[in-house]
């Protein structure tokens, strides 16, 4: 079972995160998911960390969800999604609405501050045409387990597709 938290971390759910990710994170501002337990399943990251713009919103956290989302990436699934994609224009209509929901959120968890930042900085641009994962070809899947994090918080068909074809959701306890 998923919840959807987005709220400030605890310092239970930040020492989880630590062990999760083999550091304490860097640019997380809200833990986006968890699991009925309340450990982490997504977190949310700041637009900017480091002074550079954090390639995405939702980062993915769960021990098993990594493991079993990088064995269908071994498995050939990220081709055999982008010829999938490529043969049926109304599933690519429904990926490319995955990316503006991902940009649509990204924008909307933004603090005034945080757009007027981007902004100045000149990375509005960059903000509006990146997709899930940071991504600039919307017809190219990058990577299973920002799609799937994305799928957790929001509306992402590849996601649904990987539930639907290899039931990742199982995984959560």
């Amino acid at each position: 079972m998923v919840i959807l938290t987005h709220q400030t971390p605890t310092d239970a759910q930040l020492a989880v995160i630590t062990e999760q990710l083999g550091r304490p994170p860097r640019g997380l501002e809200a833990v986006a998911a968890t699991d009925s337990t309340g450990r982490p399943l997504v977190l949310r990251m700041a637009p900017i960390v480091d002074d550079a713009p954090f390639p995405t919103l939702y980062w993915l956290s769960c021990e098993r969800l990594k493991v079993v989302l990088s064995r269908l990436e071994a498995a050939g699934v990220i081709k055999e999604l982008e010829a999938s994609l490529q043969r049926d224009p109304e599933w690519l209509a429904s990926y490319h609405a995955s990316h503006e929901d991902y940009v649509r959120q990204r924008w909307e968890f933004m603090t005034d501050a945080q757009r007027d930042e981007i902004e100045q900085r000149g990375f509005g641009e960059l903000m509006r045409r990146r997709g899930v994962g940071g991504i600039t070809n919307w017809d190219q899947v990058r990577c299973l387990h920002t799609q799937y994090a994305h799928h957790l918080c929001g509306d992402n068909a590849i996601g649904r597709w990987l539930d639907a074809q290899h039931d990742v959701a199982d995984s959560i306890p």
